[in-house]
């Protein structure tokens, strides 16, 4: 019988990322007895507040104490099994007196920041890794780019015994993924408010160009139809950044369910076969792991 356990550790950027990317996948997990990591790379600090019953802190570091409540709970319903905070402060958007802080993620020297994701994928030992993909067209936050340009090295980099020799025994990890969300995704839902005579959300979207100069390269659909209401909890546990009375949270989970009841993914990096035939997606991030893991 093996001693080693499935394992899913994901790299988020701020406090709610984990809750809008990700979160029913999670949940689906959780509640299989995966092992599920978290790893925060900042506190939040710049965020606005995006929900009129919620008045600002009144200073960033206070903002941080909130977000980290939130963040706290929503780990909590997720089922996460591990809370990781990588240490760094919000780097704010581009040109902002934030991002110009030299204690911010994206100012942060990148083999520093490395070697702290290194450290706690040796700790945790997943099999499965979740970042960005890089994005500089449609949402280039310095944070979200900083995440993608720290997990591609760290995923090589944590099973080499010569790098980073401080930061425990090697551990590699088998697969990386991509989170993000198709454009099928979207158009479905931006579909189903117009369907309802609702508002759409992301009508901004289209106007901002997200179905340009992209295409959906998606290799990994995850049904996460029964995990909606947890998704939304967790989103609603980021008072902050979330009105549960807003347009976002308009769009009722079974009709979410009955459009589009799946998260993507794009397998980035994989070591292992994953037996999926050509022109299928695969349903399980854990494909070609598992088997792998029973063997041991």
């Amino acid at each position: 019988m093996t001693t080693e356990r499935l394992s899913l550790l994901q790299v988020h950027a701020h406090p709610d990322d984990e809750a809008s990317k990700g979160a029913g996948t999670t949940a689906k997990y959780a509640a299989e007895g995966v092992h599920n990591v978290l790893v925060c790379c900042t506190g939040g600090e710049a965020g606005d507040i995006l929900n009129p019953a919620v008045e600002h802190p009144g200073s960033p570091e206070a903002m941080y104490e909130l977000r980290m409540a939130e963040l706290r709970e929503s780990v909590r319903v997720l089922g996460y099994a591990s809370l990781q905070l990588l240490g760094y402060r919000d780097s704010g958007m581009p040109d902002s007196e934030e991002n110009a802080r030299p204690d911010n993620f994206a100012n942060a020297p990148l083999d520093e920041a490395v070697g702290r994701l290194v450290k706690i994928i040796r700790a945790e030992r997943p099999q499965v890794i979740i970042t960005y993909r890089e994005d500089r067209s449609f949402y280039p936050h310095p944070d979200h780019i900083r995440v993608h340009e720290i997990s591609l090295p760290a995923f090589d980099l944590a099973g080499d015994p010569e790098a980073y020799p401080d930061a425990g025994a090697p551990w590699q990890p088998l697969k990386l993924y991509y989170v993000s969300w198709s454009i099928a995704r979207v158009k479905a839902l931006h579909e189903a408010y117009l369907s309802r005579g609702e508002e759409s959300v992301y009508a901004s979207w289209f106007e901002r160009g997200f179905d340009k100069d992209r295409t959906d390269d998606f290799t990994t659909l995850i049904d996460v139809g029964d995990f909606l209401a947890k998704r939304r909890a967790s989103l609603l546990a980021h008072r902050t950044q979330v009105d549960p009375e807003g347009h976002w949270m308009r769009l009722p989970d079974d009709v979410v369910r009955d459009v589009f009841p799946w998260e993507e993914y794009t397998l980035a990096r994989s070591l292992v076969d994953n037996n999926v035939p050509e022109g299928e997606y695969e349903d399980d991030l854990f494909a070609g792991v598992r088997e792998r893991v029973q063997q041991q």
